[in-house]
């Protein structure tokens, strides 16, 4: 049951999604090597280039991301964690934990976003669930409450595995969640950190395997991904004029190019736009049957997205909204929708709702009011005669 309720919703939203995503021109840039890639803005989720965003592919460490997220959300950073066998022993990339040493939560957790340690991962999972098999599922969980649509994990680090995929438009998506949490995007961005390494004389040195900190001025994070089977992959974030963009690239020939690409034709084909702000007036609507003739339709939320800077009227406003709604309403009710479109691709929609409470009028005077309205009708049809 919940697996087919699982694929109604992914057809769904593939359906809802694959023309805003699809229809991105990737003809305005030049040189994308990777076989997937997307971009989108971190605040409004709009998705400003996509090439295959949906193709399932294998991850490699970029997995890593929602494991540091889920410890971050359900974890203690303080907690100490004590290394288990199977921890120690898991093959990859490592920061070479020992069987029995115990490390902070928070250690752990750089060591996998900075160092891509796959027994910080496992040593992570066993701590925040008890087992690896039960993160694991608490994983795929999280993963469905945000929203994704194509993916499964089966391990917490990303080493490969047929049943282990994802697509890049899950992982922007992700990732969008992950760096609204502080601490997160604190650690992906942070270069150099020194952890404990107990039972020996010096530390451990972490050096972040993302080289666009030191390569891309407006770089912030977010995470590498290499295996044979994935190729080279980035998750990669980047912050300028208020304004923060993420970028996938899946199996590239030049991940730091691609990304940077990217984030430059965000930066400087897109301008923000507020299009709605909560509580402002939308216009004002006529009421049936009610003691006032009209009311106040607010917008309920803020609403911004970005417009192409070379065609800022390329923007579509398409309100959903009933004509003379029935008496009584109540204030925040809510109305209808307005939704905007960037070049026929969907960005975003607000719902309307009553800026104040219209009650129903009387039978007698709506009776009333009725007779006196055709009357006059009539009267005036007579005149013309």
């Amino acid at each position: 049951m919940l697996k087919s309720r699982k694929v109604i919703i992914i057809i769904l939203a593939v359906i809802f999604f694959a023309g805003m995503a699809s229809e991105t021109p990737a003809a305005e840039i030049n040189g994308i090597s990777a076989d997937a890639a997307i971009l989108i803005d971190a605040e409004t989720g709009q998705v400003l280039f996509a090439k295959q965003p949906f193709k399932k592919r294998p991850p490699a460490s970029t997995t890593k991301v929602l494991t540091a997220l889920m410890a971050i959300e359900t974890g203690c950073l303080k907690d100490m964690v004590t290394v288990s066998k199977r921890a120690a022993g898991t093959g990859g990339s490592s920061i070479y934990l020992s069987k029995g040493e115990t490390l902070t939560l928070s250690d752990l957790i750089y060591g996998a976003l900075m160092k891509s340690g796959n027994d910080a991962c496992v040593a992570i999972a066993e701590h925040i669930a008890g087992s690896v098999d039960r993160f694991v599922q608490l994983m795929n969980i999280r993963a469905l409450a945000i929203g994704t649509l194509n993916t499964h994990f089966t391990n917490p680090h990303g080493l490969p595995d047929e049943e282990h995929y994802t697509c890049a438009y899950d992982l922007a998506l992700i990732s969008r969640n992950a760096l609204a949490n502080m601490k997160f995007s604190e650690i992906v961005a942070t270069r150099d950190k020194v952890i404990d390494w107990p039972g020996k004389e010096w530390d451990r040195k972490l050096h972040n395997t993302n080289k666009l900190l030191w390569g891309y001025l407006w770089a912030d994070g977010v995470k590498t991904g290499t295996t044979d089977a994935a190729g080279k992959c980035l998750i990669a974030s980047a912050s300028k004029d208020n304004r923060r963009l993420i970028a996938v690239v899946l199996r590239s020939g030049d991940r730091w190019g691609d990304c940077i690409r990217l984030f430059e034709y965000g930066f400087n084909h897109y301008e923000y736009r507020q299009v709605a702000v909560a509580g402002e007036q939308y216009r004002m609507l006529r009421v049936q049957n009610g003691t006032e003739e009209a009311f106040p339709v607010l917008y309920e939320s803020d609403l911004g997205i970005l417009i192409p800077s070379d065609t800022p009227d390329a923007i579509e406003i398409r309100p959903e909204i009933k004509a003379y709604p029935m008496a009584p309403l109540r204030k925040g009710q809510v109305i209808g929708f307005v939704s905007y479109y960037i070049n026929k691709q969907y960005t975003g929609k607000v719902k309307l709702i009553a800026g104040r409470e219209v009650k129903k009028q009387k039978w007698w005077i709506h009776f009333f009011d009725s007779f006196l309205r055709l009357s006059w009708r009539n009267f005036d049809k007579c005149l013309e005669k």
